[in-house]
């Protein structure tokens, strides 16, 4: 892909920013070399090399979902100002 004064002003938009032109410059010189690196690991042979989602061969430590403390609907709705059928009743905040 090449870095283009167009790519380089959109990007400034997008970020809501504005370079000088020697910051231009400097952008598109920096933005070409990283896309020349991931060109280059995309030359890698990774044939039979498994996908790994992380490092380290750990697997997600859960516990199991086990309700303590049941049903405190009640409980709940005694510290409230207004109830209405088992919720909460708020002023309104948008028009």
């Amino acid at each position: 892909m090449e870095i283009t004064a167009d790519l380089i002003e959109y990007l400034e938009k997008l970020g809501r920013i504005r370079l000088t032109p020697e910051e231009e410059l400097q952008t598109r010189e920096k933005l070409g070399s990283i896309l020349a690196y991931i060109d280059k690991l995309g030359e890698l042979d990774t044939e039979g090399v498994e996908p790994l989602s992380h490092a380290f061969g750990r697997e997600n430590v859960t516990r199991e979902d086990v309700v303590t403390n049941g049903d405190m609907q009640d409980l709940i709705l005694a510290n409230a100002y207004e109830t209405k059928d088992g919720a909460i009743l708020v002023p309104k905040t948008v028009e």
